[in-house]
């Protein structure tokens, strides 16, 4: 059991206290089970060999290497970088791109990872979302296959390190009247406005701006790192994601070369093409959370005894406890299936919409259940679910709030758009 170091005031000198419930017969921060736990209607049985050995890598590293290093990365706000050469011996970054270093997985194949990396923690989930989704997705969807050539080896190798920059201080949900601009000059575009919310933006090399052209039209540009104009200020003061970097850009006078603006976007519409992917990674890592929390409640409940009995015992705790597991087991078989139809090219942004919506609602009662249900050490980092607790409130909010995606699915099934409300007339 890990240590910290008190004062006993009445002896006058140092000694250890346990971090858990302060007692040595109390329970240990419990280890994670397999998916054993949560896997109750057996969808491991439908995955080729291949697939549940690359889900074991993953989940071998976030438990051996990230899950005892994380916490206090988090509790200072600060992202772990001597995390990401190992993390790169995984060569899993760029997820479905095909070709230029990338693994080329199906959806399916992603998503098993996306999860992995989410139960482990969300900090690091995000940081490979926006790296591979976000970033590496644009230029592979978006760029000409010379920026592909020249700007995704480095970027799957982690050398080079990616970020997305969409959001602006006063156009999150309405994103798509961004006001930051590109205007042509020469063999060059130059770049005015700001961006907020960007994760990795303080020390990414690449970073992708979206920004409004001469000709009205959004388009996207890779911003190379050390480029003069380009000021970078991390937002402070985070609740969630703590070890995400998340930063407000400012742009002044930003010169970009002609050709490290994507080939291939010609209206706002081409990005939402990389929103959708970025958005069914976001419903897998919610899922992720969830699985940690009950596989952690779980774990607690059966070490944890109160009035001469394991937790376990107790009706209430085994109804949430089977709560908890309908739910997993509806979010796994729900995004399984979205899987399935994108490896099929069934691309649908109100069905990744409807998915990204359920699970993060999930995820949240979830997580609130499985802190109610470790009492006063659900709040103590030591025992992961109060990480994941806050974490999951970002996951809830980016790439769309519930609210947002509930309406995408709801202008699909009436025909009826309500996204912009109609003032009263006087």
């Amino acid at each position: 059991m890990k240590t910290t170091q008190g004062t006993a005031v009445d002896l006058g000198q140092t000694v250890a206290f346990p971090s858990g419930n302060g007692k040595p017969s109390g329970v240990e921060p419990p280890v994670l089970g397999g998916p054993e736990y949560s896997d109750y209607y057996l969808l491991d049985n439908l995955l080729t060999d291949e697939q549940r050995a690359l889900r074991k890598k993953v989940r071998e590293f976030m438990d051996q290497e990230v899950t005892p290093v994380i916490n206090p990365y988090w509790e200072r706000a600060e992202f772990p970088f001597e995390l990401m050469p190992k993390l790169a011996r995984l060569d899993i970054a760029g997820f479905q791109i095909s070709d230029h270093g990338c693994p080329g997985m199906s959806n399916v194949t992603a998503g098993l990872v996306i999860l992995e990396l989410a139960r482990g923690d969300l900090s690091i989930s995000t940081f490979m979302g926006v790296h591979s989704a976000l970033a590496m997705m644009s230029i592979a969807m978006l760029g000409s296959e010379e920026q592909r050539q020249r700007f995704l080896p480095p970027m799957a190798r982690l050398e080079k390190i990616g970020a997305f920059g969409l959001t602006e201080p006063a156009h999150g949900t309405d994103v798509v009247k961004l006001e930051t601009s590109a205007h042509r000059d020469g063999d060059s575009y130059v770049l005015n406005g700001y961006k907020r919310w960007i994760g990795n933006a303080s020390f990414a090399d690449y970073v992708i701006i979206w920004a409004r052209g001469d000709d009205g039209h959004v388009g996207g540009y890779v911003v190379e790192k050390g480029t003069p104009g380009f000021g970078v200020q991390v937002i402070k003061g985070k609740t969630a994601l703590r070890c995400v970097q998340n930063a407000q850009i400012s742009l002044t006078d930003v010169r970009v070369p002609a050709e490290n603006r994507l080939a291939n976007v010609n209206t706002f519409r081409d990005t939402e093409k990389v929103l959708l992917a970025s958005r069914f990674c976001v419903a897998w890592e919610s899922i992720g959370a969830a699985v940690a929390g009950y596989e952690t409640a779980l774990a607690y409940a059966k070490q944890r005894k109160q009035f001469g009995m394991p937790l376990a015992a107790f009706q209430l705790i085994q109804y949430r406890l089977s709560r908890m597991l309908a739910d997993i087991t509806a979010m796994v078989c729900m995004q399984y299936r979205l899987s399935q139809l994108l490896d099929e090219g069934e691309y649908s942004m109100p069905r990744v919409a409807l998915a990204k919506m359920h699970h993060t609602e999930r995820a949240r009662a979830i997580l609130s259940d499985a802190r109610d249900m470790l009492g006063g050490n659900g709040i103590l980092l030591d025992y992961h679910v109060a990480r994941h607790l806050c974490d999951i409130e970002a996951i809830d909010t980016y790439e769309g709030t519930d609210t947002v995606q509930a309406l995408i699915v709801g202008r699909d099934i009436t025909g009826y758009s309500a996204f912009v409300p109609v003032a009263p007339s006087h």
